[in-house]
């Protein structure tokens, strides 16, 4: 059934292709052709699978898991507010892109020669745009590394959180004008209430809603851009994005590191920040992107942000007033809205 469907799909590029072969044009404008059929077939491929893995909730609980482990990464992060928020970054990066580095080379070889023999094959035009889109993604990410570690040790728990609710929004608009995601009727009120919500959380200190919109617009460029990345391994990616980073960081390590660390407590936290608030949740990410349009995994990142501004109440005690109940109220709502077919969905077939 897959292959009559391509068929009458790409009925044209058949017929071009069985001239091609026919015909007595060269041998290498006949593997051209043949290299840029492959490519479409492969995407459609991986399309078809995307959609019908919108039926499975394992995306759905992996963008969940990914995001609420996020949401208390304030406690791992503010034992170490005595250190610069770059040497914070510095060790988490370095430590991040070695730890990634030696499980690919280690356990990973076979997915990565089918990787670089997958790049290979693919056009001039296709290749410079995946190397453009992942560098883009890897300054991307050090950036909104670099900004959530500042603001959530020298601004406020809070004021990271409302990032993490702003990032949604961009994340949908972002997805709406560049992947033509389509939304319902119902998705464009939940992304009404959720702007009503930052705007109401914002409305006391616009110097916080600043620093909010800067971390939120680097990591929902982010997730937008790995829609371009389906057909590669998402460790290797995210090792790939790591590495660069580190990369990036290196020239700036000796003029702006500080004294190398001596205390233990140090290097715990980095290393668990590296590993269960760096490399896990963002193979979660990627693996719900496989399944989840950006759109929706944008909804459910609200999560982050409503656990984040919990622990800030109740364990920093950053106090909390009546407007920011309701914002936070009309947040919820928006996420529920949003997710409303899949949820409902679920319920019924429980049933």
């Amino acid at each position: 059934m897959f292959w009559n469907y391509c068929q009458e799909k790409y009925t044209d590029d058949f017929n071009l292709l069985n001239n091609a072969i026919q015909s007595q044009t060269s041998p290498r404008t006949k593997i051209a052709f043949l290299r840029q059929f492959h490519q479409k077939l492969s995407t459609f491929a991986i399309d078809s699978k995307r959609n019908n893995d919108l039926n499975n909730p394992r995306h759905y609980l992996a963008a969940i898991l990914a995001f609420s482990i996020w949401g208390t990464f304030s406690l791992v992060l503010k034992p170490l507010h005595s250190y610069a928020s770059s040497d914070i970054l510095f060790y988490r990066v370095f430590s991040c892109a070695l730890i990634m580095s030696l499980v690919s080379l280690l356990f990973k070889r076979e997915k990565l020669k089918q990787n670089l023999n997958y790049f290979k094959s693919i056009s001039k035009k296709e290749k410079r745009k995946t190397i453009i889109v992942n560098i883009g993604s890897s300054i991307l990410l050090t950036g909104n590394w670099f900004s959530f570690i500042y603001v959530m040790n020298h601004v406020s728990v809070r004021a990271t959180s409302v990032a993490y609710l702003v990032c949604p929004i961009i994340t949908t608009i972002l997805a709406y004008f560049i992947l033509k995601d389509k939304l319902s009727k119902l998705q464009w009120l939940s992304v009404f209430l959720s702007l009503v919500g930052c705007i109401l959380l914002s409305y006391t200190n616009i110097l916080d809603m600043f620093y909010s919109s800067l971390i939120g617009f680097t990591y929902a460029a982010y997730l937008v851009c790995q829609s371009q990345n389906k057909q590669f391994d998402k460790f290797l990616i995210l090792n790939f994005h790591i590495v660069i980073s580190a990369l990036i960081l290196l020239p700036f390590f000796p003029a702006y590191s500080g004294p190398v660390p001596t205390e233990f407590k140090f290097y715990f936290f980095v290393e668990i920040i590296a590993i269960m608030y760096t490399i896990v949740p963002l193979l979660l990410n990627l693996f719900a992107l496989t399944g989840i349009a950006s759109s929706k995994v944008g909804m459910i990142l609200n999560i982050n942000p409503i656990i984040a501004f919990i622990l800030a109440s109740t364990v920093y005690g950053e106090p909390l007033n009546p407007i920011q109940i309701c914002a936070y109220g009309l947040i919820f709502l928006a996420v529920i809205i949003f997710n409303a077919k899949e949820i409902f969905r679920l319920k019924t077939e429980k049933l």
